[in-house]
């Protein structure tokens, strides 16, 4: 636990968020907000729709993500949050690189499919799915496809941080976002 409070730290130091925290309040959450009270409030915040991919061995896994974004253009570096107890989690737990495919509108079928309740193996059974520069499945109709290597990765609450150096970007010429907004998808 200190390792990663430490990682934590460190990486908000760097970005400039780094504050005192008065450590005999860590871990108390009284004075947060309930669970429904937050997740209705987020579910205003509306973001595109990714699915995020990377690959062991023969095996594809996938997750549907809406919490992805940019960190820094140079190097170009992204990151995106996974829930450790995904069904996928081990996979991306072990992987190297992973790729962040953006959907288009009228994708809403395949957001579905990554989105947990189909059992890992079958998520590729649709979309048209090629092999990328690091061998990792890429959407080859995404909006946009960013390769990335993992470069690090910080763990809170629920959720793993991926942070990934991006090597390879993939754009359509048909310019189009799914966005996710208020528990339905939109056209952006």
């Amino acid at each position: 636990m200190a390792f990663q409070i430490h990682e934590r730290d460190t990486l908000l130091h760097r970005l400039g968020l780094a504050r005192e925290i008065d450590l005999g309040t860590v871990g108390d959450w009284s004075d947060t907000v309930d669970r429904a009270t937050f997740r209705n409030g987020m579910s205003r915040l509306g973001s595109a729709v990714s699915v995020v991919t990377t690959g062991a061995g023969a095996k594809r896994y996938g997750f549907t993500a809406s919490a992805v974004c940019s960190v820094s253009a140079a190097p170009p570096t992204l990151l995106v949050c996974i829930n450790r107890g995904s069904s996928c989690f081990p996979a991306f737990d072990k992987a190297s690189h992973f790729c962040v495919n953006t959907l288009m509108p009228g994708q809403e079928d395949i957001a579905e499919l990554f989105g947990g309740r189909t059992p890992t193996e079958d998520r590729f059974a649709f979309g048209d799915w090629e092999e990328g520069v690091t061998g990792i499945p890429v959407l080859a109709d995404a909006s946009v496809s960013f390769e990335c290597e993992l470069t690090s990765s910080v763990d809170e609450a629920t959720h793993r941080v991926m942070f990934g150096r991006v090597v390879d970007i993939r754009e359509n010429k048909k310019q189009g976002t799914l966005i996710y907004c208020t528990r339905r998808y939109l056209s952006g």
